[in-house]
């Protein structure tokens, strides 16, 4: 193996930690289009999670079928006020069990595929610059339809 540390000295990657998340949501649509929600120094929140949910009916037409872990956030008033509020004919949720995370083709496919492939090897400087690098990952696997189906058929869903 190489490296650009001087022989028998093991080199130190010196970076500025902080609490402050980047938190993304996602999803994955059978014709391989990936959407994200990123919200930069918080941890999302029910509200959130709505705002994810009202570009999906605005864009996407037809009945949507969406598929998700059984987080806290996903079953909040936020969610239920925005279905009893029109958007339960058009939506369908379904909760993935907590036991079979091999079922969530964003947590098994697209996650695994940004993290050791699309951004391999990153190390970031702040949250900025990782926002910068996953946009840049992102946009890389949305030219990349076919991984993106890839991840549904492997998590055991037909298209």
């Amino acid at each position: 193996m190489r490296t650009y540390a001087p022989r028998g000295q093991t080199p130190v990657l010196r970076v500025r930690l902080t609490r402050a998340p980047l938190s993304v949501s996602g999803g994955v649509t059978p014709p391989g289009k990936l959407l994200l929600l990123v919200e930069e120094g918080r941890a999302l929140r029910r509200p959130d999670v709505v705002r994810f949910l009202r570009p999906l009916l605005a864009h996407l037409p037809g009945k949507l079928l969406v598929i998700w872990a059984g987080a806290a956030i996903h079953r909040g008033q936020p969610v239920k006020d925005c279905l009893a509020a029109g958007a339960a004919h058009r939506l369908r949720l379904e909760i993935l069990p907590g036991y079979a995370p091999d079922l969530n083709p964003l947590d098994q496919g697209v996650w695994q595929h940004l993290k050791h492939v699309e951004l391999a090897n990153v190390c970031c400087t702040d949250l900025r610059h990782l926002r910068r690098e996953l946009q840049g990952a992102v946009g890389r696997l949305r030219h990349k339809p076919h991984i993106l189906r890839g991840c549904i058929r492997h998590a055991g869903y037909e298209l």
